[in-house]
């Protein structure tokens, strides 16, 4: 099954994958609606496939917990996809940090990072959309 060009292995592979979404947290819950729905869709178009949220800071579970868990649940396998516009200081600094705390609660894993979303084309072209043709209210 793919998901826009992004192979995931079948449940019954050595290789079971898990996808994180990484994003920054924030201490208002409303703010991570967003996210959860965004979850909610990758986890319908590919069931087999464990669909986890993390969070830098604020919010739970943190990059490690949700290895853990994932790692508990089956994945040998993690695509980590940071929800962030760019590769700023969060990206630079801390999530090498995070990632490697990862690592060590559970060395077992595979990992690989994609580009931050906000750096892809096909990203930016959405964003781009939604910008001409948004409906807006008076300010």
């Amino acid at each position: 099954m793919s998901v826009r060009n992004v192979t995931v292995p079948d449940v019954q592979s050595d290789e079971r994958t898990a996808i994180i979404l990484y994003a920054h947290g924030a201490r208002d819950p409303r703010w991570a609606e967003p996210f959860e729905r965004l979850r909610e869709r990758i986890a319908a178009q590919v069931p087999e496939c464990p669909v986890v949220l993390a969070y830098l800071e604020h919010r739970e579970p943190d990059l490690s917990t949700a290895f853990r868990d994932v790692h508990r649940h089956g994945a040998r396998h993690v695509r980590l996809v940071p929800l962030f516009f760019g590769r700023g200081g969060h990206l630079r600094d801390d999530l090498p940090k995070q990632l490697e705390e990862a690592r060590r609660a559970v060395p077992g894993l595979t990992i690989e990072v994609t580009e931050a979303a906000g750096e892809n084309e096909r990203v930016l072209d959405a964003l781009a959309t939604f910008s001409l043709e948004a409906p807006a209210t008076p300010g």
